[in-house]
């Protein structure tokens, strides 16, 4: 289980952790069998779960719980899970009603409703928690639960979870399969809540293969709005560099489905939700570029020597420091009301997309992407300058997730379109950040003006322009490669 801090506040801290965990389905009459660890103190507990009486939350997979443990109390909010992890934030409040903080963070989820108790659990819990041979722990837990409803239980049911404290996947498999061989079954996933209403994970039905190119279009773009609405709330509570990023993409994503539209749909409609999603990507950027950053130079001070590294380790203290200046201007952004309010006006234009040209397709939009990328390709001579790269760089996004979108209506050769555009275009992602990264060292030797702060430097900036000319070296090689896709996916 990874901690991860919340961002700076003078208010009662969260606790925020990432689970990595496997739900199992069990009988009624299941026992956990005998397992080497150490057992478990039983436990039981209430939540109180709280949604919009037309379940907003559990429609974007989060819930919302208050806990009662021994006399004590704590809210609880899940995130909708992330590559089989999810996270949980923590709050030790004493309150009956959901604590301001969590209501202000689910603002763009609960759309100004009223968060209401809609189901109560009692939660019986047994379990071992089992030492692994790399030293990791993993604890696996038999919940017996019973919905209450006015303190009768009205259902029951029994759950095994098996959950790494250190991200370790592959010894919670190997755990499941144990358990499978005692009686355990597959599970689908869904939180105890979901089981208790009879609740289905949210997921936008696919559009069929000849499906009209609204409903395509409609699905993609409320896609990318659930992704944006989900990841909401972990920017605002813990500032998590992942939920920035995923924020950002969905943005992009809307925004070049939209250029690629934007012959055949209605201006009014098409013109403010881009300049909309424009601002949204900028208001992200400057932490999303931090966070690129910090990543990049912790990374590079590993392979440094210690008396190297120590004025870059300074350096990035500062950039920590210039990254939660940032966070706290996205969250003023996020607290306005042009940003709840676009979200919200996002959602009513996503459900009614206006394309005043039916008879263009999905395939037409995808072709028309690749063509201006060829052409921007075509135009460079000589020397290719970095800007001319991140310019490449941007054509090709905007042609993959055109092609992500036309895809949906057929298509090997454009999954391979895609597999060649991902590659290029992670290609130049690398070029872009060394080209950011030399003027962060710039900055790096400004911030220290010390003599050994200017060798790290050097190295530093020499690793950035050998990773440049890496790419620069491979750049004509896997164009021809994508372009011989984008012929083949649309001729």
């Amino acid at each position: 289980m990874a901690r991860v801090p919340a961002p700076h506040s003078s208010l009662v801290p969260l606790r925020s952790v990432v689970e990595t965990e496997k739900k199992l389905a069990v009988a009624d009459d299941f026992r956990l069998p005998a397992l080497s660890g150490d057992p478990l103190p039983r436990r039981v507990f209430r939540s109180t779960y709280f949604d919009t009486l037309d379940h907003c939350l559990a429609r974007s997979s989060i819930t919302l719980r208050r806990r009662l443990d021994k006399g004590s109390a704590v809210w609880q909010m899940k995130l909708p899970p992330l590559n089989g992890s999810r996270r949980e934030i923590e709050l030790r409040e004493s309150s009956v009603a959901p604590p301001t903080r969590f209501v202000d963070a689910l603002v763009v989820l609960h759309e100004g409703k009223h968060l209401v108790p809609i189901a109560e659990l009692r939660t019986s819990r047994t379990g071992v928690r089992v030492p692994d041979t790399k030293n990791n722990d993993v604890e696996v837990v038999l919940d017996t639960v019973a919905v209450l409803r006015k303190g009768a239980v009205i259902q029951q049911f029994k759950e095994l979870e098996i959950e790494s404290l250190n991200g370790d996947d592959e010894c919670i498999e190997r755990l499941a399969s144990t358990l499978y061989g005692v009686g355990a079954r597959p599970h689908d996933g869904r939180p105890k809540l979901f089981q208790a209403l009879s609740l289905a994970y949210h997921a936008l039905d696919e559009p069929d293969k000849d499906a009209s190119i609204v409903d395509h279009v409609r699905h993609r773009l409320l896609q990318q709005l659930d992704t944006l609405k989900q990841c909401d709330p972990g920017v605002r509570l813990c500032g998590d560099m992942t939920d920035v990023h995923r924020i950002r993409v969905a943005a992009r994503r809307m925004r070049t489905i939209l250029i690629a539209l934007r012959q055949i749909a209605s201006a009014e409609w098409v013109e403010p939700l881009l300049s909309g999603l424009k601002w949204i990507g900028e208001v992200f950027a400057r932490v999303r570029d931090l966070d690129v950053q910090i990543h990049y130079f912790t990374c590079e001070a590993e392979q440094l020597k210690a008396r190297d590294r120590r004025p870059l380790e300074r350096f990035l203290r500062h950039l920590q420091s210039d990254r939660e200046h940032a966070y706290r201007m996205l969250l003023d952004e996020m607290k306005s009301a042009r940003y709840v309010g676009f979200v919200s006006k996002l959602r009513d234009a996503a459900e009614v997309p206006v394309i005043v040209n039916l008879e263009y397709t999905l395939t037409d939009a995808a072709a028309r992407q690749f063509r201006k990328l060829r052409k921007t390709v075509r135009k460079l001579n000589g020397t290719v300058s970095n800007a001319e790269l991140h310019r490449i760089r941007i054509k090709t996004k905007r042609a993959r997730y055109a092609a992500e979108l036309a895809q949906e209506g057929d298509g090997k050769a454009i999954g391979r379109f895609i597999k060649a555009a991902t590659r290029f275009q992670d290609l130049l992602g690398v070029h872009q950040d060394a080209v950011l990264a030399e003027r962060y060292v710039e900055g790096f030797l400004k911030y220290q003006g010390r003599r050994q702060a200017a060798f790290t430097a050097g190295l530093l900036a020499a690793r950035a322009n050998q990773r440049r000319e890496e790419v620069r070296e491979e750049f004509w090689s896997e164009w021809k490669r994508l372009k011989k896709r984008g012929k083949r996916a649309w001729n």
